[in-house]
């Protein structure tokens, strides 16, 4: 009798300790669900293209992505989240997209998936995730509308961000006897040089082209320079001093760059300065991958990287793509569990080791991440100026950055005032501003 006691007590413990094992895996209710998810062709999700086996070999969830490049994944889903049921369990959507998604009640607001214990990994430490990134790319509702704040909801998770660093020509400068430059009269200084001391080669590559890539690269200087697109009260200060001396920065730097550089998009950019034909490059993180291989880099180890250097303060930008849930989506706490599982610890670092942009601190500090990727600690430091207001996320942006991206073209290319085209602009905000409603309070 005692011995069928004891082996009734130990079937008894076997089966407690598979309702344990059980409950202790978050993932088990999902497993054999097929999450569709709608990512950009971008050189952080190829990378995440190669860590999505991980996730599925350890949860069970089938992952099936549909990869799109960015302007037609954003036509995608501006009809895949209109409609009541939706195709798509998990979006990367590009930051601009944030303002609209959110004004339209278009994704889930995250707080009640992190208030679930059966979902929010309690490893998951989120203060560990770049602040500026978070706040540029996940929040909206908060300070401006836009921004962290008491009011502030999250609907988004950084993941592919970027962040701007500046990359030099080692032996460029090392034949020169020329200093990395901490400042920005120090590199606007270098930018002219180069052309002088390397006949043929321009200072620095820069984005101009009209439209976007002039705003964007107008942007760039003007929040270290100290300036903003508005004040606290939405009114347009782009033509105050900072406003000028941006543009007067941007200016220089096309007038001492490369041949055609007043019409050079991100891309000829970009190529300019892996083709050897620049001494320097500001902007985006994500072109490292590209500078360091050989199938389209000709400076390859040539290459040294710097934080954005410092006008009236630093302030490096921050853009990018973010993760989120569609409000029509079918699967959303599997798609949640996903979202979890690529930007937690484990995740970033695989994301980052395969090539990915990483979002968390802690990543651009591992050891193993840094002997794959030496540049990776210069970035991290870079993040901690990023600057989450570097331009305004509004549903009206679009209007106004195409305007401003217009007259700095004519700018560079028509040698216009810069005051008065600056002012031109600031008053076509203020009337674009108007009519959305900014100034009714």
């Amino acid at each position: 009798m005692l011995n069928i006691l004891k082996s009734a007590g130990i079937a008894a413990t076997a089966v407690a300790m598979m309702a344990i094992s059980a409950l202790a895996n978050p993932y088990k209710d999902y497993e054999g669900t097929t999450l569709i998810v709608n990512f950009p062709a971008h050189p952080h999700y190829n990378a995440v293209m190669k860590i999505l086996p991980e996730f599925t070999k350890a949860t069970g969830i089938e992952v099936e992505v549909d990869q799109l490049p960015y302007l037609k994944m954003r036509e995608r889903q501006t009809l895949e989240l209109a409609q009541e049921e939706g195709d798509y369990d998990l979006i990367a959507y590009v930051v601009f997209s944030k303002a609209d998604y959110v004004y339209a009640d278009q994704l889930e607001n995250l707080a009640r998936y992190y208030m679930n214990p059966k979902l929010s990994d309690p490893n998951y430490d989120p203060d560990d995730l770049i602040d500026g990134y978070v706040y540029n790319i996940g929040f909206a509702g908060g300070n401006k509308g836009y921004l962290e704040g008491k009011t502030g909801s999250l609907f988004g998770i950084p993941y592919g961000s970027e962040t701007s660093i500046l990359g030099y020509r080692k032996d460029i400068f090392e034949k020169h006897g020329l200093e990395v430059p901490q400042t920005y009269d120090e590199m606007l200084d270098i930018a002219c040089k180069i052309p002088q001391l390397e006949p043929g080669m321009g200072g620095l590559a820069s984005r101009a082209a009209s439209g976007h890539h002039a705003s964007h690269a107008f942007l760039l200087h003007l929040a270290p320079l100290g300036g903003r697109v508005f004040d606290d009260s939405w009114n347009p200060i782009v033509n105050n001093e900072a406003g000028v001396a941006a543009a007067n920065a941007l200016k220089q730097i096309v007038d001492c760059g490369p041949e055609g550089a007043s019409s050079f998009g991100f891309g000829e950019a970009l190529g300019s300065f892996l083709n050897g034909d620049t001494a320097m490059f500001l902007d985006t993180t994500i072109v490292a991958g590209q500078i360091d291989d050989p199938s389209k880099s000709k400076v390859v180890g040539k290459v040294g990287w710097a934080l954005h250097p410092e006008g009236v303060r630093r302030g490096s930008q921050t853009g990018g793509f973010g993760i989120g849930i569609p409000k029509n989506a079918e699967n959303k706490e599997a798609a949640f569990l996903l979202m979890q599982w690529l930007t937690s610890k484990t995740g970033d670092k695989l994301v980052a080791l395969a090539g990915g942009n990483p979002s968390r601190f802690s990543t651009h500090e591992d050891a193993d991440v840094n002997a794959k990727f030496p540049h990776m600690k210069t970035f991290g430091e870079a993040l901690k100026y990023a600057d989450p207001d570097w331009r305004p996320i509004i549903p009206v942006w679009g209007k106004i950055n195409a305007d401003l991206g217009t007259t700095l073209s004519k700018v560079l290319t028509e040698d216009l005032d810069i005051k008065e085209a600056l002012d031109g602009v600031a008053e076509r905000t203020k009337g674009v501003m108007e009519e959305a409603g900014y100034y009714t309070w």
